[in-house]
């Protein structure tokens, strides 16, 4: 299965997510910013980048840019409960896949990457 980087601030939604995506047999790797989630592409081969936008450090349109920079096949998917930060996410065609709305259930983020991967 996929290899996924899940950045995310708030610890128990970051888990549950990672949590959902093992139960599909992906291996997760988890950073609660940014900053920690670009020093983790830094040094493994990940298949997808499932960050938060609203983030400390860095936020995920600041990740996102950088990684596609420096990773372009990396798949991204980005995540967000708040509507004006779905908004910032528009100067990223092209390089996001899709930017999935907080809340979600368990069957609509696991989805959401069964998409994004086969993309």
């Amino acid at each position: 299965m996929a290899k996924i980087l899940i950045t995310e601030d708030e610890d128990g939604l970051r888990r549950f997510v990672a949590r959902a995506l093992q139960l599909d047999g992906h291996e997760t790797v988890e950073a609660a910013d940014g900053a920690e989630g670009l020093a983790c592409l830094q040094g493994e081969r990940f298949d997808l980048l499932l960050s938060d936008i609203r983030m400390p450090v860095m936020d995920g349109i600041e990740l996102a840019h950088q990684a596609s920079a420096a990773f372009p096949a990396l798949k991204i998917l980005l995540m967000t409960g708040y509507a004006e930060q779905r908004e910032r996410a528009d100067n990223l065609n092209g390089k996001v896949i899709d930017v999935v709305s907080k809340p979600f259930t368990l069957p609509d983020i696991r989805k959401a990457v069964a998409v994004a991967l086969a993309a």
